[in-house]
């Protein structure tokens, strides 16, 4: 996967939105993080809790917590690993901050 394709997969999610964040590729709904672009080749995916421990658990070659995000709702993707399950999780975030636009 490339940050085109998290763009083209995140693009088609109802209210995501596109904006450049200190210089680096960022995609929100309703102005709350989804996902940005991290160190090279990786995105940062705004998930935590139970959602990150199974991502993790489950695809331990795509996903990680590097330590500057573990007290943070964060995962680490590598974009070289499994594109379905990066795929998944880009729209797990995108449900969860609408949900939680929603509730707010």
């Amino acid at each position: 996967m490339t940050l085109d394709d998290v763009d083209t997969c995140l693009g088609t999610l109802e209210g995501i939105r596109a904006r450049r964040s200190d210089a680096r590729r960022a995609w929100y709904v309703d102005g709350l993080l989804v996902a940005r672009a991290d160190a090279a080749g990786t995105v940062l995916v705004r998930l935590g809790g139970r959602d990150r421990e199974q991502l993790v658990a489950a695809h331990p070659d795509t996903f990680g917590v590097p330590p500057r995000w573990e007290a943070h709702d964060k995962l680490q993707a590598d974009l070289s690993g499994d594109a379905d399950a990066i795929q998944g999780a880009l729209r797990l975030a995108w449900e969860r901050r609408r949900s939680a636009r929603a509730r707010g």
